[in-house]
């Protein structure tokens, strides 16, 4: 249902978000909204299947309440 993404296009995503991160910094540093970018890039890296970030994780972290 889900497909993951090549090791190549993970990769790009990441470096793009590492880029992003860093020339919005000096901006960031001043507004009061940069926890949500910030975290927006966060689900931006952890993206690596066309499954929601929030699903996977959701998935991940049910074998530790079992």
């Amino acid at each position: 249902m889900y497909q993951h993404y090549s090791l190549h296009k993970v990769i790009l995503r990441r470096v793009a978000a590492v880029i992003i991160g860093l020339l919005a910094l000096p901006v960031m540093l001043f507004r009061e909204d940069r926890a949500r970018f910030y975290s927006y890039l966060h689900r931006f890296w952890s993206k690596t299947s066309t499954k929601p970030v929030w699903l996977a994780q959701a998935e991940a972290a049910g074998c530790d309440f079992y």
